[in-house]
């Protein structure tokens, strides 16, 4: 992309473009000004327009990395090849896929990771943890609007941040201990899932304060 096709983009796509480069350069300089500064001289941005775009940096800058890294996991898994698979099958391509584009930059997330773990930033972490967990099962094909909606997205979120703290420091072949792990914790999910479904399609095992309460006043003969 030429720097005319720059001068003509917003700030939030200026935001997108930078935040592919940045993990190249912040592996080496960090996530700050100076790495935005490299990004800019290698994409041909007004290194000037760059630090407006990341006036609230690092964790802006780890935002449009990881927002870069949606659109390339999204562009990357069809929802059409998706629907040919299970969705145990799906969930785990969508996360080994966004470890694929990420593994070139591991000191970089390392560098991030130790960031998003301040306390001032948990909020924000949680959020792109959300996120990541949202685009991936959007992709997947979930439509539910109910508590599942939610729980579904809170579990992914807190199986993807696990799973990144083993790749992170993963020296085995392939990422085979990450994988290994991965699967391991989304087996988990689906036992878990498995369980819920038949709890709520069996009515006679669901909780029920009225029927518990009617047997501590008539316990059973």
């Amino acid at each position: 992309m030429t720097a005319a096709n720059h001068d003509e983009m917003t700030l939030d796509e200026l935001r997108l473009v930078l935040g592919e480069a940045l993990p190249a350069d912040a592996a080496f300089d960090g996530w700050t000004a100076r790495a935005v500064a490299a990004s800019c001289a290698r994409t041909g941005i007004d290194p000037h327009v760059g630090a407006l775009a990341f006036s609230d940096a690092p964790v802006a800058m780890i935002d449009a990395w990881f927002a870069s890294v949606d659109s390339k996991m999204v562009a990357a898994c069809p929802a059409d090849d998706l629907a040919t698979r299970k969705i145990r099958e799906r969930i785990t391509h969508l996360v080994e896929t966004r470890l694929a584009l990420i593994a070139p930059h591991r000191e970089a997330l390392r560098r991030a990771q130790a960031i998003l773990a301040h306390p001032r930033n948990m909020a924000k972490a949680l959020r792109l943890g959300w996120r990541a967990a949202d685009v991936m099962w959007r992709q997947a094909g979930d439509t539910a609007t109910d508590y599942n909606h939610y729980s579904k997205r809170a579990i992914l979120g807190s199986v993807y941040a696990a799973t990144m703290l083993v790749f992170v420091n993963d020296e085995s072949p392939d990422y085979g201990d990450t994988k290994a792990f991965l699967a391991r914790r989304i087996e988990g999910v689906m036992q878990f899932e498995k369980a819920k479904a038949r709890l709520t399609t069996n009515s006679n095992m669901m909780f029920s304060p009225a029927r518990l309460l009617g047997r501590l006043r008539y316990p059973a003969r």
